[in-house]
């Protein structure tokens, strides 16, 4: 029997993407599956597709109302809750002095206060179960690049948010898990939108915004996801050989970033 085997999941964000697909791999894996998703048709058709007994939940993140109801949903109808994925996020592009105050605050609210708003509200139950949090960061978690704008400060106060919830409630049984993976492998390529901001290279638009490495298999990813949440591990980094870089840049600050110019 499957580890997952009647486990309690949510994944937020879990209508396209990395999310629908880690969606996919615990349902396969036996999970009881509720999907939150911000467009109500897309949440709706992915959980069915997925399969006929996927719990899809409309919500807004960055309404605490609407976090307060996914969870009062998921206890209603199943009861409790053993992993919570915080996977609703997004990246964006454009220097970091033409980025305004309210672009950061704007992406703030939803990469980190929506992780925060949806670790709290399921805290409880996830307590109750030993369960597991699963905040999926970025290589920019641990470093920052060029011309991303307020990601790489989103995305590092999420890493930091993790540390905080292990240190604090690990020994209460709560398994944090921060993914931190480059480019994730897409059917279709992608630009990121600028926002209004110009002045930045082309290959600074694409997925990963121009780093060096190969675009992961998000079905891998996924699957290694699942694999390090059994064995409750802390992080896990992606490409591996980014933990090299990562060491480097906090020992030697000017070298790492020379590194990452080069890299990137």
């Amino acid at each position: 029997m499957s580890f997952w085997q009647n486990k309690t999941v949510l994944v937020t964000g879990g209508s396209s993407g990395l999310g629908r697909i880690i969606a996919e791999e615990f349902f396969h894996a036996g999970a009881k599956l509720t999907i939150a998703g911000l467009e109500k048709n897309d949440v709706e058709n992915a959980a069915q597709e997925i399969g006929s007994d996927v719990l899809a939940v409309h919500a807004d993140i960055t309404k605490q109302d609407d976090v307060n109801r996914i969870f009062e949903t998921i206890r209603t109808h199943w009861g409790g809750l053993d992993v919570l994925v915080n996977n609703a996020g997004r990246s964006m592009r454009g220097k970091v002095l033409d980025t305004t105050p309210e672009q950061f605050q704007s992406l703030f609210d939803l990469n980190v206060l929506g992780t925060i708003r949806c670790t709290r509200a399921a805290a409880a139950m996830l307590l109750e179960h030993r369960g597991h949090v699963v905040n999926i960061g970025s290589l920019a978690a641990k470093s920052a690049a060029r011309y991303v704008g307020a990601y790489p400060v989103s995305k590092f106060a999420v890493a930091a948010y993790s540390q905080q919830l292990r240190l604090e409630l690990g020994q209460e049984g709560l398994h944090v898990l921060l993914v931190c993976p480059g480019p994730i492998r897409r059917e279709q390529e992608r630009l990121y939108p600028l926002e209004g901001l110009e002045g930045i290279p082309d290959s600074a638009r694409v997925p990963g915004a121009g780093v060096k490495v190969g675009r992961i298999d998000p079905h891998w990813l996924a699957r290694k996801i699942l694999n390090y949440c059994e064995r409750r591990k802390p992080e896990l980094i992606v490409p591996a050989k980014a933990k090299i870089l990562f060491a480097i840049a906090q020992l030697f600050p000017a070298l790492g970033d020379w590194l990452v110019k080069k890299n990137s």
